[in-house]
């Protein structure tokens, strides 16, 4: 089962997006001659069928024979399930050998555009001066300090490279250094299924200890004392987050002090510092309610509610100077801010309002400084900055492009003027500002360099609107190349997710460069069930109306052929994760529509999923897509379910991946997916099944193996959209 995926985790998928030839051509260059579209035939191998098993799925609504159930291993060991797994990949490999050479041009054009020794901008915490590098060749990131400033000797916090030695997955997900800045805590995962084990470096002797703590989630969180770490327990079947346990450490784990159990199985727990770092706050989030409880970080034993869980009341609450400023959607369905002094516990009654509810604004986040405070908001669909000074003056920092990212950055000094952003867009890298909240002097601290010949101003992006079945206008963000000319025969990736209330934002990714400079054009389709237009955007593509998804996407593609932006047999469309169940629903409801489909992840088995409460995360999704123990969520979810709606018709090419560790959406979703489609599809275009055996729900875990597997289902696509490819 899945979650809202973390902004991390969806960057990387947006980054994955698009790959290809940074080429000196034009739009209109004329094509050097390739391998034609691959088709079932040219393989000379048969795809692998799989064994049908009589299984019956028992349900208030009905029961329903599921013949490929058997594909399910919770251990991941069955020999006959990882056989047809093995042999899926085997006829990948065999569908992809004729593309092998595009694959590794790709490849190389891609590693090629990165500053393989690039760093992250220095921020300053206390006394150290912390930062992020890569070094040529390597895989994962090198995490480094500088104490007082940045011509100080380098001390190496973290080298996730030497880390990783001996595992094949490898990712630490979240460090926190200690108050006396001597030790650093953190969490690693080397399976890939986001269950983590607590590890503590001496920052000092360069000695890591083995706490013996783990089955966790990422969150972590030091007590004043520089001895004791706060973590989140998972329960080792449902993987659900389940308590908050206090670390002595050299203690047994098994004397570890429970602080606080969570009965709700629908709700996610996490925990952290406020601004101040005078309390640790326990934060419980679930789709349609929030609680949370803090305590003193000298004495964190007694946590106290700021506000206890309601129906339809959000709220996440910070403190600084004495002062408590809280984001929450009571009486404010696009949130509002509101604040609070020390000393009131759990009484809501008593907080009052600071930043007024504004039904055309979205309040997404906030930062809390000395002087002001920095809001992260979403007006017409497009984030922006809103600085407010504790007089009450505001400023809207601008932006210079249509389309556009603008979010908050690191700013972990409260006391300054100066507030960091990062701004990107569909044409600009990634780049970071300082903006001084007085004088409203900018200064640019970095843009990401792309290597490569890459020049922006060959770019252009722009916003369109199409027009929804029901008449609601839906934004579309688009990139491509200066000359493009819209008369109808260009290909076209459309990519979309629409679930949870993540907003997909159009930021810069280099791969996409590729598809441009072939004359394709790339949209994002920010579609209901996102929040890009405000909370009722959700609303609107969640429960009962969740088709208002699908059909958006499908209205969004059919406004763009119908412009001319692209060919109506040459459209891919992408996904992952629930985006997969968008793929898996755009593919039953309009299959003609699109000639390719990637699908990442695809959450595809939607009822007997959401049926079983023992598979991982389950219950905390039935705010989102319903509790199918109720006849009326039953019908309605298997209505669109992908894998109960397959049928006999043509569909298009699909290429699909998985992870067999993915905790996210289960490998058997995928695998069994591609098995009813195999048997019921009346058409013979490539299906394709791809399983990282050593993976999870975000794939591998170093930067250059991430990159060959996505020009593996790049090629696939381009090659399937007539787009010129090599060979060997």
């Amino acid at each position: 089962m899945i979650h809202q995926c973390t902004k991390q985790l969806m960057r990387f998928l947006m980054i994955m997006l698009s790959l290809g030839v940074l080429a000196a051509c034009s739009s209109n260059d004329p094509q050097p001659a390739g391998i034609p579209p691959l088709t079932a035939e040219a393989v000379g191998q048969d795809p692998p069928v799989a064994e049908k098993q009589a299984y019956n799925v028992v349900a208030p609504g009905g029961t329903r024979l599921d013949e490929y159930y058997w594909l399910r291993d919770d251990n991941r060991a069955d020999s006959k399930m990882l056989a047809y797994l093995n042999a899926e990949n085997a006829y990948t490999d065999a569908v992809m050998k004729p593309l092998a050479g595009f694959k590794d041009q790709l490849y190389k054009e891609m590693v090629g555009r990165l500053k393989q020794d690039d760093a992250t901008v220095p921020y300053l915490y206390k006394d150290y001066w912390y930062y992020s590098r890569y070094e040529v060749g390597k895989e994962y990131r090198i995490h480094a300090r500088r104490k007082g400033s940045m011509d100080a000797p380098e001390e190496i916090v973290l080298d996730i490279n030497e880390l990783a030695k001996g595992y094949s997955y490898y990712s630490v997900d979240n460090f926190k250094i200690s108050p006396d800045q001597k030790l650093c805590a953190f969490v690693e995962d080397s399976v890939g299924r986001r269950q983590y084990k607590l590890r503590v470096k001496n920052l000092e002797t360069g000695v890591i200890t083995d706490t013996g703590v783990s089955g966790i989630s990422h969150g972590i969180a030091w007590a004043a004392d520089n001895a004791t770490l706060l973590y989140v327990w998972n329960d080792p079947v449902t993987l659900l987050s389940k308590s908050i346990k206090s670390h002595r450490l050299g203690a047994d784990p098994s004397s570890d002090t429970v602080l606080y159990v969570e009965p709700d199985d629908s709700f996610f727990m996490d925990i952290g510092l406020t601004r101040s770092e005078e309390y640790i706050c326990i934060y419980l989030d679930s789709t349609l309610s929030d609680e949370q409880r803090c305590a003193d970080v000298n004495n964190p034993n007694e946590f106290k509610l700021i506000a206890e869980r309601r129906p339809d009341f959000k709220y996440q609450a910070d403190h600084l100077n004495g002062r408590w400023v809280v984001r929450t959607n009571w009486n404010a369905s696009n949130f509002k801010l509101m604040t609070f002094v020390d000393g009131i516990w759990n009484g809501r009654e008593q907080w009052t309002d600071l930043v007024a509810h504004d039904q055309a604004v979205l309040i997404s986040g906030f930062e809390l400084f000395n002087s002001f405070i920095a809001i992260d908001e979403r007006f017409n669909g497009l984030t922006r900055i809103r600085l407010r000074s504790n007089a009450g003056v505001e400023t809207i920092v601008a932006a210079d492009e249509p389309a556009y990212l603008m979010e908050l950055d690191v700013n972990r000094q409260p006391t300054t003027d100066w507030v960091r952003y990062s701004y990107t867009s569909l044409t600009t890298p990634a780049t970071i500002y300082e903006l001084n909240s007085v004088t409203k002097e900018r200064r640019m601290l970095k843009e990401t360099p792309v290597l490569g010949g890459f020049d922006k101003h060959n770019y252009v992006t722009e916003r369109q609107w199409a027009t929804a079945g029901d008449g609601v206008l839906v934004p579309v963000s688009l990139v491509y190349r200066k000359g493009f000319v819209k008369n109808g025969t260009a290909a076209l990736l459309q990519y979309g997710y629409g679930s949870y209330g993540y907003s997909m934002e159009p930021w810069f990714s280099s791969t996409i460069i590729s598809l441009l400079d072939r004359g394709m054009v790339y949209a994002i389709a920010h579609i209901r069930g996102g929040q890009e237009m405000g909370r009722q955007w959700y609303e609107d593509g969640k429960l009962l109306k969740k088709k208002n998804t699908f059909t958006d996407f499908i209205d969004v593609t059919n406004h763009l052929v119908g412009q001319g932006y692209a060919a109506r047999n040459r459209v891919a469309a992408m996904g992952g994760s629930a985006g997969g169940l968008l793929m898996g629903a755009i593919a039953n409801m309009a299959p003609s529509s699109y000639r390719v489909i990637v699908s990442q992840v695809p959450f595809v088995d939607i009822v007997t999923t959401m049926l079983d409460e023992s598979i991982p995360l389950t219950t905390n999704e039935f705010e989102e897509w319903g509790n199918p123990q109720d006849p009326v969520y039953y019908n309605y979810m298997l209505s669109y379910s992908p894998y109960d709606q397959l049928r006999a018709i043509s569909y298009p090419a699909m290429y699909i991946g998985t992870g067999l560790w993915d905790s996210q959406v289960q490998y058997w979703e995928p695998a069994k997916y591609v098995a009813r489609l195999r048997e019921r599809r009346t058409d013979n275009n490539l299906l394709v099944m791809r399983t990282q055996m050593e993976a999870g729900h975000g794939g591998s875990s170093g930067r250059f193996q991430r990159y060959l597997e996505a020009a593996e289902y790049y090629s696939f696509m381009m090659n399937q959209l007539g787009i010129a490819t090599v060979g060997k």
